[in-house]
């Protein structure tokens, strides 16, 4: 339990590009500073106004590849042809501390995470912190909708996001909650019903 008597939580958040994860985890933290962002790495270029060490670790694919190979990783993917990965340390240390920690990541990343979960002794620190939820738009046409809204991507890159949506949407019962994002608010206030309930149940 963290001081504040809450049992600190590994929030593993996953959904399609244009479900949503990326508002409600930025209002999430906006509403609870006690809960810290889990920063993934990548080796994309950064986009718009993103900063390194805030919005993501950008580094080279040797550097990122070297990190893989020490085992350094909670888990990596390639998505969209470029690496994404979360550090281990910085998690661990987060929860050792009695703090929960926020993670958005897709569906390979998640099940990664699970595996380990899964495999762990009953006493491990990510096991117990461990929480899964998956936010879905209530359908392919909404989610293309809100795609082309978007206006940043062109007609072939949109088509592949739709397609890995569908791809990700596949996994979806694999997570123990499911949010529907049909309205931003309702979505958010079961997003935060669902991490009160697993902070108050015993570590």
């Amino acid at each position: 339990m963290s001081s504040s008597g809450k049992r600190p939580l590994l929030i593993v958040i996953s959904a399609p590009s244009g479900g949503g994860k990326s508002t409600l985890c930025q209002r999430l933290l906006a509403e609870r500073p006690d809960i810290s962002y889990s920063i993934s790495c990548t080796t994309r270029a950064p986009r718009g106004n993103e900063i390194n060490g805030k919005d993501y670790h950008f580094m080279t694919e040797v550097k990122f590849d070297r990190r893989v190979t020490n085992g350094e990783f909670l888990e990596h993917a390639v998505v969209h042809d470029h690496k994404y990965g979360t550090l281990k340390k910085p998690v661990a240390d987060a929860l050792g501390a009695g703090k929960s920690v926020v993670m958005v990541i897709d569906v390979a990343g998640a099940g990664q995470i699970r595996e380990h979960v899964n495999r762990a002794p009953g006493e491990d620190l990510l096991k117990k912190a461990f929480v899964d939820i998956f936010v879905e738009p209530p359908s392919m046409d909404v989610l293309r909708e809100r795609l082309t809204g978007r206006a940043t991507d062109d007609e072939e890159t949109m088509q592949r996001r739709l397609e890995n949506a569908e791809d990700e949407m596949a996994h979806r019962d694999e997570y123990r909650y499911r949010i529907i994002n049909d309205d931003l608010d309702t979505a958010f206030t079961r997003l935060k019903e669902i991490i009160e309930a697993e902070e108050s149940k015993p570590n």
